[in-house]
């Protein structure tokens, strides 16, 4: 695979109960089921699966956790932005499933949090604001498919 620019670090963060699944067969929307959704879907929203860019994406989605239990998060390696499409909603999905050889997960069994908690006692740098509102992608044009995965 050819270095590109646009090549950066994505997570996606999941329900711990989805951890043995994704071991075994990687990131695929149609597995969904045994968990709810980040979102708190009891079903797929989008034919792929949700990623954040970088750690700071990464960390406001642990913490939009509805899924009622504790989550992990993933690295997903090869991904390059221009294969990522952009749900109705505003959040980045890879439209096709994910080999688990391509996954690492780096966090795990990480509890349920108060967003209102989390904003009001976390102890932010200035250049760390709280993050209250989704991360938007508007800084490039991307079509809309009716495509996620929230594994």
């Amino acid at each position: 695979m050819a270095y590109s620019a646009t090549m950066l670090e994505h997570y996606h963060v999941s329900s711990a109960l989805n951890r043995a699944s994704i071991e075994a067969c990687g990131m695929d929307w149609r597995r969904m089921g045994l968990a709810r959704g980040i979102a708190g879907s009891m079903q797929p929203e989008q034919e792929g699966c949700f990623l954040a860019r970088g750690e700071r994406e990464c960390h406001w989605f642990v913490r939009m956790n509805n899924t009622g239990g504790p989550v992990d998060v993933w690295q997903v390696k090869g991904v390059d932005d221009v294969e990522l499409l952009t749900s109705p909603e505003g959040y980045l999905f890879y439209p096709a499933t994910i080999d688990p050889v391509r996954l690492t997960l780096v966090q795990t069994d990480i509890p349920p949090e108060s967003l209102q908690a989390a904003v009001m006692f976390k102890s932010l740098s200035p250049q760390e604001p709280a993050v209250t509102t989704p991360p938007t992608h508007t800084d490039r044009a991307v079509t809309p498919s009716p495509s996620h995965c929230l594994c």
